[in-house]
């Protein structure tokens, strides 16, 4: 496949670095520094492009792509509240037969989402025993600018969907009490650290013990493994998908 890369800062090489092992070709490289090369884009020259940049330019950079006909994989985060209007865009592009593709994930772990799975089963279980509570803590390095991250509101999410008392998520303050947080909500601990990759914890608290799940990434392989996956997923399709869609053929 030809393969075009919008963001080729540390992520971005990583999944180029992948996608030359299993043999596909880079496009393009799109960075800040030669972000007009954006406008060569095509169907001819590009088969899917990759998006991994910021919150502030990734809702353009997939909007963009797609009007010029290109499926898009992408993995940025912080940008939730306009993924509809991609959609809306996805469904208009193939009513008139474009057979446009859009994969999002807030992550592309493979195990990290099997943690996601792990979590359902966890949630569905613990909601019987009123005498916990349950916590989120997500850690990444200081240049990750969105708080909490993309994984921590898909695994935030991922409880509420299957655990009866609890209503929604909230961002906590690190110095909150936890005896001031409503009971119905899932707060969300957000930590910036040095060189973290990626740890997700959700913790089960009673008065007389804790119970922890953590997936903790220890490079960005498995973030850009899942990416390329995704890309050759897309191969043929038309619509929506995300990582749950990629699993089911694994």
């Amino acid at each position: 496949m030809k393969i075009a890369l919008v963001g080729y800062g540390k992520m971005g090489k990583e999944i180029e670095k992948i996608a030359l092992q299993k043999g596909h070709t880079i496009s393009f490289r799109i960075s800040k520094e030669n972000k007009e090369e954006l406008q060569k884009l095509n169907t001819e020259n590009t088969d899917v492009l990759i998006e991994f940049t910021s919150p502030e330019s990734a809702f353009e950079n997939v909007k963009f792509c797609l009007e010029k006909g290109v499926s898009v994989v992408c993995g940025s985060t912080g940008w939730n509240e306009k993924k509809k209007e991609i959609e809306k865009l996805i469904a208009t592009k193939n009513k008139q037969n474009q057979n446009l593709a859009f994969f999002w994930a807030s992550n592309f772990s493979v195990g990290l989402n099997i943690f996601l799975e792990i979590n359902k089963y966890a949630a569905k279980l613990m909601q019987n025993y009123s005498s916990y509570d349950v916590e989120i803590t997500e850690i990444h390095h200081k240049e990750k600018k969105d708080a909490p991250s993309g994984t921590a509101i898909t695994l935030a999410e991922t409880i509420l969907e299957n655990y009866d008392s609890k209503q929604e998520w909230q961002l906590a303050e690190n110095n909150t009490a936890k005896n001031s947080i409503n009971p119905t909500t899932i707060p969300i601990f957000a930590l910036r650290e040095e060189d973290v990759k990626g740890t997700h914890t959700t913790t089960y608290s009673s008065s007389v013990d804790d119970i922890s799940l953590t997936h903790k990434a220890h490079s960005r392989e498995g973030f850009a493994k899942g990416a390329v996956l995704a890309a050759e997923f897309l191969k043929g399709k038309k619509g929506i998908f995300g990582m749950t869609d990629l699993l089911k053929t694994e």
